[in-house]
């Protein structure tokens, strides 16, 4: 007996029922929609923002500013991913114009250190440089060292490497979801990570 071939889901036919009804209510312009996704994601967005761009003040900005081009840009969505990813995907691109803005006026945005690291995630390659929460003051003391480290190596990495990074080995995303997010290949994904850890590890040699 000839077996029937299935097609492979479409991301609208993945999605759960429950994420549909809630991006049309976010469409409908329904606000308590907006709010649950501002609650439900605004922590997360803006310590992806913080790994980006070093510094509190902007990426506290930015998260505003992508959640209001979200709000702005809803009806547009046409669900090729999930929700998630496309609020990601905003986001990175506010950062990536917010940077530019910059570098037209030959500017940097002040960037230190010392601030404390915002946001958490599900850590890979990172989570080695990383202990648990230290109970007395001698590890956290070292603790802190390690993080501030780490904060500084990423800002040391290229753009394109460090969104690599912090959406695979902070984040925790898929191959495919930064690919998603990136609107680039898996395979491109895969370059600037494996170049991204080899830099973050060259940078790190030393530090911890």
């Amino acid at each position: 007996m000839e077996l029937e071939q299935v097609a492979p889901a479409t991301m609208a036919e993945a999605r759960p029922k429950v994420e549909d009804q809630f991006i049309e209510r976010l469409k409908r312009g329904d606000e308590a929609a907006f709010e649950k996704l501002v609650n439900d994601r605004s922590g997360e967005i803006y310590g992806l923002l913080y790994r980006l761009t070093e510094n509190a003040e902007e990426a506290r900005d930015l998260t505003q500013e992508t959640f209001l081009r979200a709000f702005q840009s809803i009806n547009h969505f046409r669900g090729e991913s999930d929700l998630r990813t496309w609020i990601y995907r905003i986001a990175i691109n506010q950062a990536r114009n917010r940077w530019r803005w910059w570098r037209r006026r030959r500017r940097e945005a002040t960037v230190s250190i010392d601030e404390p690291e915002i946001g958490g995630g599900r850590l890979g390659l990172v989570a080695t440089l990383k202990s648990p929460t230290a109970r007395d003051p001698e590890q956290h003391t070292l603790q802190n060292e390690r993080e501030r480290a780490l904060q500084k190596a990423l800002s040391g990495l290229r753009r394109v490497y460090r969104e690599a990074v912090v959406l695979r080995d902070i984040e925790g995303f898929a191959y495919e979801e930064i690919a998603n997010t990136l609107n680039i290949s898996v395979g491109t994904v895969k370059s600037r990570l494996a170049r991204g850890r080899q830099e973050l590890r060259r940078k790190l040699e030393g530090s911890l």
